[in-house]
């Protein structure tokens, strides 16, 4: 019921195209700074009058036996970035690992227990995003309970945003995910091409890579789909942005976990700031992913500058705070 046929994109979004592809780098930098002017306008201020977890409480699902660095990744991003708390649901085998990384997160070894809807269902109340996926594995006891905790977080109008194997999940079972206007899918391009063939059943054509992340997103129910790639190209089926800002040429694995982790905290903040009427006739998951992709890349280019080809994640993560100040705080 969602397929769209590329010649009905071509007629109903030339002029988005148009705009947004052909008005040569000058229009981009405009473009650019209007969408990170609306990322500052999100971004709550520092007070002592708050109390803790007014900026965000921030939930990972994912992390087991042999993935525990990306839980770790995108919780402790989302702390950076400002969130107050960030809670990790792992299994049992991981939880000990992921606590040792870091003792700021709260860690639940609950992901493969026979309960474990249950268990995380009652942290739900207490939290303002979810990022499913990173180091969840493909497990099909963790799988089901993941597609349970989204159509429990769903139920609560919580932002969701799904990266890694939360996306094969997704590429399963799509309804899980569709239509839900607070959703955020974060695919590389790998995932990006099996979402898509899974939706439409033909080959994704690799020459309009703009084109068919609208497509996807439309087939999706006007889902926020952010393609990650050397330039990342943002969308909700009406517009597609893309975030160019220069990273480098090291891509070493954990980057993506940086990115989900830093979505959530934002989504958070912006469809918070769309209801106090801040942001207006934009879509809030469109200004996070946004933010969170510029953020990502100043970061990678920072922590290049610092150690050339010896970069990982967790130099990147050392930089969210300076990059944020730059992009966002100046």
């Amino acid at each position: 019921m969602f397929r769209i046929t590329c010649e009905q994109l071509k007629r109903g979004s030339s002029l988005v195209f148009e705009r947004y592809y052909s008005l040569g780098s000058a229009s981009h930098k405009g473009m650019d700074d209007d969408i990170v002017s609306l990322v500052k306008s999100i971004v709550p201020a520092l007070s002592s009058k708050k109390h803790k977890g007014q900026n965000g409480r921030i939930g990972i699902i994912g992390g087991c036996q042999d993935y525990t660095g990306a839980p770790y990744f995108a919780a402790i991003s989302a702390l950076k970035v400002g969130a107050d708390l960030s809670h990790v649901f792992c299994t049992k085998d991981a939880a000990t690992v992921i606590k040792s990384y870091s003792p700021e997160l709260i860690v639940h070894p609950v992901l493969d227990s026979p309960n474990a809807v249950e268990e995380i269902e009652k942290w739900l109340p207490r939290l303002h995003g979810l990022v499913v996926g990173p180091g969840l594995g493909r497990e099909d006891l963790l799988l089901k309970t993941a597609k349970e905790v989204i159509e429990k977080s769903k139920a609560r109008d919580i932002p969701v945003v799904i990266d890694a194997d939360g996306l094969w999940l997704v590429t399963q079972q799509p309804s899980v995910i569709q239509g839900y206007q607070k959703g955020i899918l974060t695919p590389n391009f790998m995932e990006f091409t099996r979402l898509y063939e899974a939706l439409h059943h033909e080959p994704m054509d690799s020459s309009d890579y703009q084109r068919c992340v609208m497509q996807l997103s439309v087939a999706m129910g006007n889902l926020t789909l952010v393609l990650k790639g050397e330039q990342d190209l943002i969308t909700d089926g009406s517009k597609v942005y893309s975030c160019s800002l220069e990273g480098s040429g090291r891509r070493c694995g954990g980057q993506g976990d940086l990115l989900s982790g830093s979505v959530g905290v934002l989504a958070h903040w912006a469809h918070t700031a769309s209801a106090a009427g801040i942001l207006k006739s934009v879509n809030p998951s469109i200004v996070a992913a946004f933010g969170a992709c510029s953020l990502t890349r100043q970061c990678n280019s920072q922590a290049f500058q610092r150690h050339g080809r010896s970069t990982t994640t967790t130099d990147m993560i050392q930089e969210i705070g300076s990059a944020f100040k730059k992009l966002f705080e100046s």
